[in-house]
């Protein structure tokens, strides 16, 4: 079966188009035919005024009639429009669902923090191997939200979501070029605020590994791996200390944007908010070793995430 998946986010819209298979052991299987990316910043002031901008709106039409076009190119039977933080938080979503319905025939989803949460795990399971009870958080970080997702070989265990990314906590907190020390400050304390939050309902604690998936976090990888270009094989499944996460993410956050937009692994739509994503990754791998004692020190990156889910969902 070719299905597409579209997964809209409050900084991206990616397509992945995909022929479904089953293994010998009835797995499904995904085989990517079309896999892309646009940055339409759906999310543009929705922290501040809560409604999705005009030029927001007509970023995202502009991408969906693009994909639009591609779906009916590559012939898939199926598809599914996924959308998160961003029209969850916003008052005139309708226009949004409205625009979507007329170009791609399809209801758009906005989904909750929890179905996000399942969705992510799902997509990101191809990083690790299961058995053995070993348990795994997955971090999906985007720009209007986190999830947390702990989960084992049979599933999604707990999982919450957390109003907090890379665009939310750049329009709230990081205003400066470079940002100051005391607009990071401000960040951290809410992101470690956000991580107390999220473990009242997800025992942190208990996992066994780290995955992290979005574009935040491939991009620090690729920083980390000093890439020069950026390379999803290279980073899918890359497995980073602590310590090299702490200095890479700190230099991208102290780094002005003229600088960042002259690194080769940079996508030019994750100039201006990598450095708060980067703060925010650095903090929650630095908590997670501290919960665990120093058990859980790595942390993996999945090119494979909320995508792949919506599209073995379809």
């Amino acid at each position: 079966m070719r299905v597409a998946a579209i997964d809209c986010g409050t900084n991206s819209i990616r397509l992945l188009i995909a022929d479904i298979t089953r293994d010998d052991h009835g797995a499904a299987q995904l085989t990517d035919v079309v896999r892309l990316m646009r940055v339409n910043r759906l999310g543009q002031g929705v922290d501040a005024t809560g409604r999705l901008a005009p030029e927001a709106l007509e970023r995202t039409f502009a991408a969906a009639d693009e994909y639009a076009a591609l779906i009916r190119e590559h012939g898939a039977s199926r598809i599914r429009f996924v959308a998160t933080s961003a029209s969850r938080d916003a008052e005139n979503r309708q226009e949004f669902v409205d625009g979507i319905r007329e170009r791609l025939g399809v209801e758009p989803e906005v989904i909750s923090g929890d179905e996000e949460a399942a969705l992510s795990f799902a997509g990101a399971a191809s990083v690790f191997a299961g058995g053995n009870g070993a348990k795994t958080l997955v971090v999906d970080l985007g720009g209007g939200s986190t999830e947390f997702v702990l989960g084992d070989g049979s599933g999604v265990l707990a999982a919450k979501s957390t109003n907090m990314g890379c665009v939310r906590f750049t329009e709230r907190y990081l205003l400066s070029d470079p940002p100051t020390e005391a607009e990071i400050a401000s960040a951290r304390t809410d992101i470690l605020d956000m991580i107390a939050s999220a473990l009242v309902s997800v025992p942190l604690a208990e996992a066994d590994r780290l995955v992290g998936v979005a574009g935040t976090i491939t991009t620090v990888t690729a920083a980390a791996l000093g890439l020069a270009e950026y390379s999803p094989e290279a980073i899918h499944g890359a497995e980073l200390s602590r310590e090299r996460i702490d200095e890479t993410a700190d230099a991208l956050l102290r780094r002005d944007r003229a600088g960042r937009a002259a690194l080769p692994y940079m996508h030019p739509g994750r100039v201006d908010v990598i450095g708060a994503g980067a703060l925010i990754w650095r903090t929650i791998v630095d908590r997670i070793d501290e919960l665990t004692d120093g058990r859980v020190a790595t942390a993996f990156a999945s090119e494979h995430d909320i995508l792949d889910g919506i599209a073995l969902s379809a």
